[in-house]
């Protein structure tokens, strides 16, 4: 009989957490138990990816209305009402994490409903001061968005409110230039919300390719974004019912509401992890291995707590990868190259690889560009433009890098992404037949490079 109550103690009921949990039991006939203080589904499925998805698609209805008028349809004005939407939005949350819960325990996984914290290399203490031993202890505790250190910054919500408002705010000042600013500015503007934006960089969606980035902000402003770039907020403070801030570049003005979208952190505050011994970095993220593993050869640590890549479907990649290691005696390292990533950005904007930038400070490069006004848009007389792009290497022929500016350009590039994935070269692209009339055939078609470097 093993000397712990279990095999694995898991941390943290998010997608990688529970991932790790159910595959341990189930596949590797693993003794488990998870804890998870909030809901189980984690950022992603009850405060994040999924419900800002949803808000998307509601979001991208009233400019269908107009396009389809252009298209002969009969149809009266959009308008839209939160009151219908909300409800919908909380039931299906509310499924998707039935769904989580269900495939724990139908894998064996025991579930402990409040938080849990690390004691000692093997022990775990929950919060009803309860202790558990474990062999293995897996942190898959997330993040959690930070607001800025001035006064009255409680004034203003996070991304995490932003679901369960009682009411959408007639306007409403976004601070952040990152990809959760920007998404939310595309959803609240096509919901009828008058979206500000400040963001103290020069350009927002800092890290992704330039021109790629150029065009999205372009789109938000030509679609009723109010982005302004280095751009701060000074002051803020309650007045009458709204919220009174002034910027750095001297506008003073009173808002509904303010949005903080200006970072996120590693969810390990209190959780005992370095009297245990296991390493933290400088904005609080477990330092691990290529292995995931902590400086305590017990304690595992995958997911946003990690600060590696933080996107779901890598911290799923660790929990397996993990599970394989530790269970099942086939050391393996997650995989972190050549992720493709969507931003959910109105317009989309996909991403695998290297940016243009990025790939001429590491060799000789191509570049083959196309923006155009798709077929669709075009006939309904709207003037937006999507972007497709190819970095090239200019030694081996591979292509290092794919990026996609347009309407479901999440979808494109996951498809993409496996091409590049495999080291397909610009050879490989232009033998590929083109599907017509697409806006993605354009990835197969450019034959002249735009520009070298």
């Amino acid at each position: 009989m093993s000397d712990f109550d279990y095999d694995l103690f898991v941390i943290g009921g998010g997608s990688g957490g529970v991932r790790a949990a159910r595959v341990a039991a189930g596949d590797a006939g693993a003794k488990v138990a998870i804890a998870e203080e909030s809901r189980f589904g984690g950022t992603c499925v009850i405060r994040g990816c999924v419900p800002k998805k949803l808000m998307v698609f509601a979001s991208e209805y009233g400019e269908m209305v107009a396009d389809a008028r252009a298209y002969g349809w009969e149809m009266s004005d959009a308008t839209f009402d939160w009151d219908t939407f909300r409800p919908k939005l909380e039931a299906e949350l509310d499924r998707l994490e039935g769904i989580y819960q269900n495939l724990l325990d139908n894998s064996g996984v025991e579930r402990f409903d409040q938080r849990a914290r690390v004691a000692d290399a093997h022990t775990v203490e929950l919060a009803d001061g309860t202790r558990k031993t474990a062999k293995h202890i897996l942190v898959a505790t997330g993040g959690w968005p930070v607001k800025p250190e001035m006064d009255n910054a409680d004034l203003g919500i996070t991304s995490n409110e932003i679901f369960h408002l009682d009411k959408l705010p007639k306007s409403i000042l976004i601070v952040g230039g990152g990809y959760i600013a920007c998404e939310f500015a595309g959803v609240l503007n096509g919901m009828g919300v008058e979206v500000t934006q400040y963001y103290r960089g020069a350009q927002v969606l800092r890290g992704f390719d330039d021109e790629a980035r150029g065009l999205v902000a372009e789109e938000m402003r030509n679609r009723g974004v109010d982005l302004h770039c280095g751009t701060n907020l000074l002051e803020m403070r309650k007045e009458g019912d709204g919220i009174w801030v002034k910027a750095t570049n001297g506008t003073e003005k009173v808002f509904d509401q303010v949005l903080f979208a200006t970072g996120r952190k590693p969810n390990t505050d209190g959780m005992g992890l370095e009297e245990a011994g296991v390493e933290l970095g400088r904005n609080g993220e477990i330092i691990v291995d290529e292995y995931s593993q902590t400086a305590v050869p017990s304690i595992y640590a995958i997911g946003d707590v990690t600060d590696r890549v933080n996107l779901t479907p890598v911290a799923i990649r660790e929990g397996m990868a993990f599970v394989e290691t530790v269970f099942k005696g086939n050391p393996t390292k997650p995989d972190h190259d050549m992720i493709p990533t969507a931003i959910f950005t109105q317009p989309e904007m996909g991403t695998v690889g290297l940016s243009e930038e990025a790939a001429r400070d590491q060799e000789p490069i191509e570049v083959y560009v196309a923006s155009f006004r798709p077929m669709q848009t075009l006939f309904a007389g709207r003037d937006d433009r999507v972007l497709m792009k190819l970095i090239v290497s200019q030694e081996t022929r591979k292509v290092l890098g794919c990026h996609i500016v347009a309407p479901q350009a999440g979808e494109m590039i996951q498809l993409a992404g496996i091409a590049v994935k495999m080291g397909a070269t610009k050879e490989d692209f232009d033998r590929t037949v083109a599907v017509h009339p697409t806006m993605s055939e354009e990835i197969v078609t450019m034959k002249a490079p735009t520009r070298k470097s």
